[in-house]
């Protein structure tokens, strides 16, 4: 099988990016002394996951297609949780 060389970049890229989540997560953790998941554990989970389920579109490969499709929405769904909680403790504008 040829391997284009743009094509293996963007999948290491992705497979990078992933594996950065558990990079500030596992450095977070230990700055805290205790387990944490910070915000960019999501970010580059979404990022990762993107860029991964680009790169498997274009093997077509149905597993990781599928594995890397869903992850995606998981991320986004709790990056949206995240922002919805910031959002809503935030104090209403005060009236002039």
């Amino acid at each position: 099988m040829e391997h284009d060389p743009i094509w293996l970049a963007i999948g290491f890229l992705g497979q990078a990016l992933f594996t950065m989540r558990f990079v500030v997560q596992w450095i977070k953790s230990e700055r805290l002394r205790r387990s944490v998941v910070p915000k960019a554990f999501w970010y580059f989970s979404l990022a990762g996951g993107a860029t991964l389920f680009t790169y498997a579109v274009h093997r077509g490969d149905p597993v990781f297609i599928v594995g890397q499709g869903l992850g995606v929405f998981i991320y986004l769904r709790n990056l949206w949780l995240i922002y919805r909680e910031h959002r809503d403790a935030e104090p209403p504008p005060a009236a002039a």
